[in-house]
């Protein structure tokens, strides 16, 4: 009796130990603590060139939308549509955060064309 207790625990821990570390490394926990805290954090899954990337940045959330080419291309990204929910916090922002952040899309995908989704594109045009 006292063995499978002492087997129950020992399972019990590694499972616990599973699930923290799981919870430790979700890419969904990371960006939501990146946008709280106003850091930088890019979470893209490379691997996967059809899934979403999201992007935090001065507490703004963005997601890009990636579409790959055709052809020659099809095994590159080629255009990237980048758009955010949150419209009223991009008062925060200037034309040079939307160049940083065009900047670090670009070192991951250098062929593409970004294109910005309105609101962003009427604050980058209005900044001149």
């Amino acid at each position: 009796m006292g063995f499978l207790i002492r087997l129950i625990v020992i399972a019990l821990i590694i499972y616990i130990a599973y699930r923290l570390a799981k919870y430790m490394m979700d890419p969904k926990r990371k960006i939501e603590s990146a946008v709280a805290s106003g850091t930088f954090y890019f979470e893209d899954d490379r691997t996967d060139p059809r899934k979403n990337f999201h992007i935090a940045f001065k507490g703004v959330l963005f997601a890009g939308e990636k579409y790959m080419g055709t052809g020659e291309d099809s095994g590159t990204v080629k255009s990237i549509f980048v758009w955010t929910e949150d419209s009223a916090k991009l008062d925060a922002l200037g034309k040079e955060d939307f160049r940083f952040l065009e900047d670090e899309i670009r070192k991951n995908y250098p062929d593409a064309q970004i294109n910005w989704k309105n609101p962003i594109e009427q604050v980058i045009m209005q900044e001149g």
